[in-house]
């Protein structure tokens, strides 16, 4: 989720597009690709802490749950960190399936010996970490959107809040193992330097709905969920891209029924949001502040 640690609570506003076109229905995350200039310090976190399995070497080493890729490292040997006040990554949200697996990621990522935020958000229980690269990543699961606490008026209430680890800590199995299958990309949060910029470029223009507003960020979905996208301004605000090639974000991965697809040219276009096509039906596009998403055809 991706709240400073700081704030308390917030109310979800009313989902209200101020797209003129369908928002994207059954948008899926897939994988979020990393530079790296030492993608070898970075591979064994994935694998043994966060639980990934390697399912493919070389240039870009891709890990996944299940067989599904979640993280893409990019080897490149020249690449530098942008500077910490630059747009990019704030964090990637890996969603785990149930709790257990949460509690078995608790217990993987102690060993590591990093510094290890939890947060209780009403909505999901999350972890929270940065990677050997200083990439931010939530490990989380979602509470049944039954028991998600709403508002009269269809509001959503969200919280962060302490989460007790000793609690979490007793449900993990005897035998941690790996990220289960069910485990997917559950959302990613941005760093942009504008927030109104990011808003008509994610709300106007691409079509998500915003689930929630608090000062500095914007909560943006797809299909009424919490939220896909995180945007925030907290370390970010007015700066510029971090310069080709750095370390850190490269692109994240979107996936919409092709007819969505289609749909979001055509409204890039109309919009004058330079994209470039790709071969197999899809769309690279950036944000106002360099934030890349490959938008495929589910």
């Amino acid at each position: 989720m991706g709240i400073r640690p700081s704030a308390r609570s917030f109310i979800v506003t009313a989902a209200l597009s101020l797209s003129p076109e369908p928002e994207p229905h059954h948008l899926a995350l897939g994988a979020v690709a990393l530079t790296s200039a030492d993608p070898d310090r970075l591979v064994p976190f994935y694998r043994d802490a966060v639980g990934l399995d390697v399912l493919a070497t070389g240039d870009t080493t891709v890990l996944g749950a299940g067989g599904r890729p979640l993280v893409e490292i990019v080897r490149r040997s020249q690449a530098r960190p942008a500077p910490h006040r630059a747009p990019g990554l704030f964090h990637m949200a890996i969603r785990v399936p149930d709790r257990a697996s949460l509690a078995a990621r608790l217990l993987a990522l102690h060993h590591t010996g990093l510094r290890l935020g939890a947060s209780d958000h009403l909505v999901s229980e999350a972890l929270y970490v940065d990677d050997p690269d200083g990439n931010g990543i939530e490990i989380y699961h979602d509470r049944p959107e039954a028991e998600w606490p709403r508002s009269a008026d269809g509001s959503i209430a969200m919280a962060t809040l302490p989460l007790d680890l000793a609690a979490l800590a007793r449900e993990a199995p005897a035998v941690l193992g790996k990220a289960p299958a069910g485990t997917d990309m559950g959302h990613v949060h941005l760093k942009v330097s504008d927030l109104e910029a990011a808003r008509r470029f994610w709300v106007d223009t691409v079509g998500l709905k915003i689930m929630a507003r608090y000062p500095g960020a914007l909560f943006v979905s797809a299909d009424g969920y919490h939220h896909h996208l995180g945007l925030n301004t907290w370390q970010s605000s007015g700066a510029p891209a971090p310069a080709a090639g750095s370390a850190g974000l490269d692109h994240f991965t979107v996936r919409l029924p092709a007819a969505a697809v289609a749909g979001l040219a055509r409204r890039l276009a109309a919009a004058d949001v330079a994209f470039t096509p790709l071969a197999d039906g899809g769309l690279e596009v950036a944000d106002p502040s360099g934030n890349t998403a490959v938008v495929l055809p589910a």
